[in-house]
């Protein structure tokens, strides 16, 4: 739609004779989209053509010359482009693109400037310099007319279009905004009804306050910067999508790190260069030690294959592409990897950028001397602990040894046995046969003419205690004939014969007694203390590897030899190749600084903007991950560098960005619409009302989980495994495959499904199906923005999953334990659970209806607990419910 409402104004600008058509500004983004790649850049010049100047289309290639300046009709660039026959095979000029062509020609093909000699040297225009983006950051005067700034900066651009704010929101809509905004759970009725009874001033502060001190705050705001990070527990790339077993350790670090309210500066330098602030070696780290390191975990989340069977080149290059895109979209809100394989065709990123600040990391991501996901981890192990462990080890050996005795007497039993039935001249060269290590012809030929001598070994043993007991019965029929003749010697020594041959096999019984000392020793390997490890990024000391450009992003071809520097649009600076006084290069450090030193105009802009979207619905501006060319423009420009400067200056502190944002008027208006401001203002973008947000996926699993009474507030720790039901879906559960590999009955969690959805195994592969359901992200390789559908699987999932079956059970049973013998009183406690209000109107009188249809229904059908099941119901179409599911 922008596209084409552009194509119209400049269509229309065009017939009225507007400003001067100049090359830079007008012709060279067009031609760079579409022509640069083929004409010019590289070296490559197909037809001898450049079109990266101007006075090298006046020059021409082997047609002669490209343009003819005041004559479009005989300039071969507009004749091909306006028939379609440039580019070949590619996407054609927009009628706009080629009516801009014709009428520079037209008003005599000009420049803004002289141009250099060398196309070369532009790489970057001043035009594009002056995008909005890449100019410093202001400080704009707030205007007058509100107390709160985002209230002024907001309310200046509605009354230029003759509107206002909406009234306030009440009390009740408001506590469950806030709540769910800064915890992602629903309020209490009790939290409710102290905010409605406190008529102070400072009443929403106050609770604005206990949200902020709630460790369910640093569960929310964890969970929408785990999207931007990509945080997953498994590595992609690959079918077998092997699981990360300690990523979860960067999750509880930015937990942590939002509950503190860490200040984002330092959030940024940890994240991107912890282990430069620890001393090598990490040995017996101290808990702030470990943290730095930890947090480098965030540049451990692009997919890694390389530790899953594809470690060769492209993978590596892919894992490298893949941090970088991460990277750039959270902290600079800009698609880099465009430039990859040639200049950004869009935003002023030339490709020898993108290899500078790819230099920046492959130190640590060297292809060359790659480390697989493994012998990355560096080890939580103290010294203590080890000098534990190893001593449960060497009681543990001396366990296996014993048992190791024992499979040598069982084996010696079984041979001895099995050679009874062996001709006896063979049988002396046969033992040394099989107990011989390194066997000769002869003994093979020995061997293999007894086959059931060859078979014996410690792992076959259990198969002959069937042999056995059945030779320890037929012996004991053959003892029962002899009890009667005790007068008799030979029948009493053909006895002590018997019950020699009994004790033989009854000893050679091998299978319960190998398994009880197997156990011993596992049990006790279960005493020793479980060795953790972070999942960190390091430089490997001495080893800085030289960054080269890839011809057209080709591994396979490096081209020129490149230093490490952030992008040349927002400075020149570049950053050190060698810090000295550390034992890495120092260049993430360096990088890290010059992102959060203040002087960076994207960086800030981008975390407040990403701030505002998860109050707002929506960003100012709408593409949170793309500040560039074809991302949308701010729609509050000024508050926007506002926020940002204010943010900075206040020490990056986000809970006190909170607090301004939420106290301000805006942000406590109604959502309901009004036909004046629709009229003008259709997608609020002047945010003259509160946009009604449906919750993220895992706000409503953990919403139903809140409103059932069975969430599980436990902070951090391992995920909770998800697993395959045998129809294919994938809820939570310990896989339990058979024999023939079906899914089974999952193992017993303890409770652990229960807790928030926060904590779910993020498997690449097998995303939890309601979650997925309502749009859960996928990490390929992160998520800038999440999407919103609404599909019918989205109803046939309250309708008909078994969780949310069994959760509306679980409610209806709270609820009547809250109002025994009180059927509305059940009712009316349902519905302020789950939706926050009081049912007002007909709405009690209606769900009463319900309730009784439906327990006579049941009573119908012979249900045991008609009134309980009739209950769920209702619970059920309550959490089904679009006021249950969206916040207004």
């Amino acid at each position: 739609m922008r596209i084409l409402l552009g194509t119209c104004s400049l269509l229309a600008a065009l017939s009225v004779g507007a400003a001067p058509v100049l090359f830079e500004k007008d012709i060279r983004p067009i031609l760079k989209e579409h022509c640069f790649q083929c004409h010019g850049e590289d070296g490559k010049e197909k037809g001898d053509l450049d079109v990266r100047l101007r006075r090298l289309l006046l020059e021409g290639g082997e047609h002669g010359p490209a343009i003819v300046a005041g004559q479009p009709g005989k300039s071969l660039l507009f004749q091909k482009v306006r028939d379609g026959k440039m580019p070949k095979d590619q996407k054609k000029l927009a009628a706009a693109e080629i009516a801009l062509i014709r009428e520079w020609i037209a008003q005599g093909a000009k420049t803004a400037r002289p141009e250099p000699v060398d196309p070369n040297a532009v790489l970057i225009t001043t035009e594009e310099r002056n995008f909005w983006a890449f100019q410093p950051i202001k400080n704009p005067a707030v205007p007058k007319g509100a107390k709160n700034p985002i209230d002024a900066f907001l309310l200046k651009q509605l009354k230029a279009k003759g509107l206002a704010f909406s009234k306030a929101a009440d009390k009740r809509t408001l506590i469950r905004r806030a709540t769910f905004d800064l915890t992602g759970l629903p309020p209490t009725p009790a939290e409710i009804k102290k905010f409605v009874e406190d008529n102070s001033p400072g009443a929403f502060a106050k609770i604005i306050d206990r949200l902020l001190d709630s460790p369910r705050y640093g569960e929310r705001w964890g969970r929408h910067w785990l999207d931007v990070a990509g945080y997953a527990d498994s590595e992609g790339y690959t079918e077998s999508d092997a699981e990360r077993a300690w990523a979860w350790r960067y999750r509880d670090y930015v937990i942590r790190a939002f509950n503190i309210d860490m200040p984002w500066d330092r959030f940024i330098r940890e994240q991107l260069a912890g282990d430069e602030m620890v001393k090598p070696p990490y040995n017996n780290l101290k808990p702030e030690q470990i943290d730095k390191l930890t947090a480098t975990g965030f540049l451990r989340m692009a997919p890694d294959g390389t530790g899953a069977g594809a470690n060769n080149a492209a993978a590596r290059n892919q894992v490298m592409a893949e941090t970088l895109k991460i990277v750039s979209t959270s902290l600079m809100g800009l698609t880099v990897g465009c430039a990859q394989c040639h200049d950004h065709r869009y935003d002023p990123i030339p490709q020898h950028d993108y290899y500078q600040l790819r230099a920046i990391f492959e130190p640590s991501l060297d292809p060359k001397r790659w480390r697989a996901p493994n012998s990355r981890r560096i080890t939580l192990f103290t010294d203590a602990e080890r000098k534990k462990s190893d001593a449960i080890e060497v009681e543990a050996k001396k366990l296996d040894g014993e048992r190791q005795k024992k499979v040598d007497f069982f084996i010696k039993q079984t041979l001895s046995w099995k050679l009874e039935s062996i001709p006896e001249a063979a049988r002396k060269p046969l033992r040394e046969a099989y107990r011989a290590k390194k066997r000769n012809a002869e003994q093979n030929a020995l061997l293999k003419k007894y086959p059931s001598v060859r078979q014996i070994s410690a792992g076959s043993l259990y198969l002959y205690d069937r042999e056995y007991s059945g030779e320890i019965s037929k012996l004991n029929t053959e003892r029962k004939k002899l009890a009667d003749k005790k007068e008799d010697p030979k029948a009493m020594e053909e006895l002590k014969r018997l019950d020699a041959r009994i004790k033989f096999f009854r000893d050679a019984l091998s299978k319960k007694v190998l398994d009880a000392m197997a156990k011993k020793a596992k049990d006790l390997r279960a005493t020793k203390p479980e060795e953790p490890f972070i999942r960190a990024l390091t430089e490997q000391p001495g080893k800085v590897p030289t960054t080269h450009v890839f011809y057209r992003g080709n591994h396979d071809q490096p081209k020129t030899a490149v230093k490490p520097a952030g992008l040349s649009v927002v400075t020149a600076k570049a950053i050190p190749e060698n810090n000295e006084a550390i034992p890495s290069t120092g260049r993430r450090t360096a990088f890290a600084k010059h992102l959060t030193a203040g002087q960076h105009p994207l960086t800030a802009r981008v975390l407040v903007n990403r701030f505002w979207l998860h109050h707002f619905g929506r960003g100012l501006v709408d593409t949170p991950g793309d500040f560039g060319k074809l991302g949308e423009r701010p729609s509050h420009p000024e508050l926007l560098d506002w926020l940002a400067s204010d943010f900075m200056k206040h020490g990056w502190q986000l809970k006190r960005l909170h607090k301004l944002i939420m106290t301000s008027d805006a942000y406590r208006q109604v959502s309901r619409r009004n036909a004046k401001q629709d009229s003008i203002d259709p997608d609020n973008r002047l945010l003259g009302r509160v946009n009604i947000r449906r919750m993220e996926a895992e706000t409503i699993r953990d919403a139903i989980l809140s409103v059932s009474g069975q969430i599980k507030n436990k902070i951090g720790g391992k995920p909770v495994p998800v697993m395959e039901d045998e129809v294919g879906q994938f809820i939570i559960g310990k896989e339990n495959l058979d024999g023939e590999r079906k899914p089974g009955k999952s193992a017993d969690l303890k409770g652990e499904e229960f807790r928030r959805s926060l904590y779910v195994q993020v498997r690449r592969s097998r995303k939890l199906s309601f979650l997925d359901a309502f749009d859960a992200p996928a990490m390929e390789p992160n998520c800038a923005k999440r999407p919103v559908s609404t599909v019918a699987p989205q109803a046939l999932i309250f309708m008909n999953n078994e969780f949310v079956i069994a959760q509306s059970r679980v409610m209806a049973e709270r609820l009547q334990k809250l109002a025994p013998k009180d059927p509305d009183g059940q009712l009316a406690a349902g519905w302020e659970h789950a939706l926050g209000h009081e049912p007002i109107g007909d709405e009690l009188s209606r769900a009463r209806e319900f309730v009784q249809k439906q327990t006579a229904l049941f009573k119908e059908r012979k249900d045991k607990t008609p009134e309980l099941t009739a209950l769920a119901n209702y619970c059920q179409a309550l959490m089904s419910a679009n006021r249950f599911v969206y916040v207004d």
